[in-house]
């Protein structure tokens, strides 16, 4: 009987392994990279799943040697057997990279969590780019999360959830149709925030780039002045799920451009 949690999936063999979490990589990804057969391919698709773990990191690369994939996942499993996707990045191979998540002496940034690249974090907002990207992305997330239901839906089971990592993940999820177990005051509050009169419009003052004074009505640029501070805290404590094949219809930013 196949099992229903990473933990599980882990105590497999290698090659059972490999199969199985190689299901929620979107078909669209293989045939627009012409990937064919990548279950056998150990470097262009790469797992990290320690023996008797229960998460699973997973990378697909375009072509071997290439510095990024243009899939990477994190899964794990939460204290009652569901599925969380701790990260889950797509990325253009084709385009210019950003140094977001390594200093100039090469320490990792966790993203900008842990410690902050602000010269190429300026480059990556001035091209367009979201807090965290190294990359511009694949705009193949509706594909991607098709895919990644149809996996759920093969472990058996009919929801997971997600934690978005800065504001405007959170956003794009809810355009997605995930609810929120954890954060929607917080959502709500933000919202308000940067409503006319609200707390966090009247930081915007142009004091660096990242509290641009556009930044109330646009999501990519609320969440680069969130990522910058202006929250006074980090974005953290959201957490979101997503019933498979059921909208939630939630929107805490109506109004706002992207």
């Amino acid at each position: 009987m196949q099992p229903s949690t990473i933990g599980g999936i882990n105590k497999l063999s290698e090659n059972e392994k490999r199969t199985i979490y190689a299901r929620y990589i979107p078909k669209e990804l293989i045939e627009k990279f012409n990937l064919s057969d990548l279950t056998n391919e150990p470097d262009l698709l790469q797992f990290r799943f320690a023996a008797g773990s229960s998460d699973v990191e997973m990378m697909v690369y375009h072509q071997k040697g290439f510095p990024d994939p243009i899939l990477y996942a994190h899964l794990a499993d939460s204290m009652n057997g569901q599925i969380y996707v701790l990260l889950y990045i797509l990325n253009d191979p084709t385009s210019p990279r950003f140094n977001v998540d390594k200093m100039p002496d090469g320490k990792p940034t966790q993203f900008g969590i842990r410690h902050r690249n602000i010269e190429a974090e300026k480059a990556a907002m001035q091209a367009g780019l979201s807090p965290g990207q190294i990359r511009r992305g694949l705009r193949s997330l509706k594909h991607a999360l098709e895919a990644f239901e149809e996996f759920m839906l093969s472990l058996g089971h009919d929801m997971y959830y997600m934690e978005p990592l800065y504001y405007h993940n959170a956003i794009i999820f809810e355009r997605y149709g995930f609810s929120y177990q954890l954060g929607r005051r917080l959502m709500n509050e933000i919202q308000a925030g940067f409503g006319e009169g609200g707390e966090l419009s009247k930081k915007l003052d142009d004091s660096n780039p990242f509290r641009s004074s556009k930044a109330a009505n646009r999501i990519r640029l609320r969440s680069w002045a969130i990522h910058d501070g202006i929250l006074g805290m980090p974005f953290t404590n959201v957490t979101m799920y997503k019933r498979v094949g059921v909208s939630a219809n939630i929107n805490t930013a109506p109004d706002c451009e992207w």
